[in-house]
């Protein structure tokens, strides 16, 4: 008895750790798509303005 109730055990503990990590990695998927690769595109453009605006002016040090 003791024997299959270790294999129960040890059978339901990794179906429940796979199923924790499925569920782990679905949610940090769906965090990662969206506006936040907006807003850092839109911050590079933002720096390469400026970059531009102080190359124009002559400020940029080189």
């Amino acid at each position: 008895m003791d024997e299959g109730l270790w294999t129960s055990v040890t059978i339901v503990g990794a179906a429940i750790l796979g199923i924790v990590m499925l569920w782990v990695v679905l949610k940090n998927r769906k965090a990662t798509r969206g506006p936040s690769n907006d807003r850092a595109e839109a911050a590079t453009h933002n720096l390469y303005e400026q970059e531009e605006q102080r190359r124009r002016e002559g400020t940029d040090g080189l």
